[in-house]
C-alpha cells in the first residue's frame, strides 16, 4: 500500500493535469516600456480584464521636467484601475488580433521609448513592439499605459515625500495635478491610498490636502 503522502501527491498531480486552472486561462495584457534616458528606465505593467494589475519598475535617470531633488524609486506593487479602462484596453487588443501584428511605423520620428504589448489568453497570444505607431488606436494605447505608469510612480514619490520631506509635497502635488489635467497621468484611482492619507493629514500644507481631495474627486468621476 502506498504511503499517504504519495497517494496525496498523485491525486494532486491528477487534478493539476485535468484541464487548465482559471488563472491559466485568464486573459492578461503585459506592457513593457524601455527608455534609458528617463527615470525609470524600464517598467512593466501586467493588466487583467477586471482592472487588477501589477507594476514593476527599475531606477533610471532623473527626468529634467520633474521637481528637482526628487529621485524616482524602484516600484513593485499591485494596483487597480477602473473596469471601464481595462475593458477599453482588452477590446482594443481584440480589434488588433491580440497584438499579433506589426505596430511600428518605421518613420523617422523622435524616440519616445519602446513599448511592447503582449496578449496572453485562451484565444491565443501575440506581441508587438513600437516606438511610434501609425495606427491611431495603438499609439493611444501606448500613451494611456504611460499615463497609468506615471500615476503609479507619482504615488510612490508622494509616499517618500510624506515620510522624508513634507514640504516637498507641495511642488509634487502641483506637478501631479497638472499631469492629471493634461492626460500625462491617468487612472488616479490607482494611487487612492496615498491621496487619502494626504487629504486627511493635518501636518501637511493645506494646499496639499486640497489638491489631494480634488484628485480623489476626479478619480471618482
Amino acid at each position: 500500500m502506498r504511503a499517504p503522502w504519495l497517494a496525496a501527491a498523485a491525486a494532486a498531480f491528477a487534478v493539476a493535469g485535468y484541464g487548465q486552472s482559471p488563472a491559466a486561462v485568464d486573459p492578461v495584457i503585459q506592457v513593457d516600456y524601455a527608455n534609458p534616458g528617463l527615470s525609470p528606465a524600464q517598467w512593466t505593467i501586467t493588466l487583467h480584464r477586471d482592472g487588477a494589475g501589477h507594476f514593476r519598475s527599475q531606477v533610471g535617470k532623473l527626468s529634467s521636467d520633474r521637481p528637482q531633488g526628487i529621485d524616482t524609486p524602484a516600484v513593485d506593487r499591485d494596483f487597480q484601475v477602473s473596469a471601464g479602462f481595462a475593458a477599453r484596453i482588452f477590446d482594443a487588443a481584440a480589434r488588433h488580433n491580440r497584438f499579433h501584428q506589426e505596430c511600428e511605423s518605421h518613420l523617422k520620428v523622435a524616440f519616445q521609448g519602446w513599448k511592447t504589448f503582449t496578449y496572453s489568453g485562451p484565444e491565443g497570444q501575440g506581441t508587438c513592439t513600437f516606438n511610434y505607431s501609425k495606427d491611431k488606436e495603438i499609439e493611444e494605447l501606448g500613451q494611456s499605459m504611460e499615463g497609468v505608469a506615471e500615476t503609479i510612480l507619482e504615488g510612490a514619490r508622494l509616499e517618500i515625500l510624506l515620510e522624508h520631506d513634507r514640504l516637498g509635497l507641495d511642488a509634487e502635488m502641483e506637478f501631479l495635478t497638472d499631469a492629471a489635467a493634461d492626460g500625462r497621468a491617468q487612472q488616479i484611482e490607482a494611487i487612492r491610498d496615498i491621496l487619502e492619507r494626504l487629504a486627511q493629514d493635518d501636518e501637511v500644507l493645506e494646499r496639499v490636502r486640497r489638491r489631494a481631495k480634488s484628485l480623489l474627486e476626479h478619480a471618482a468621476t
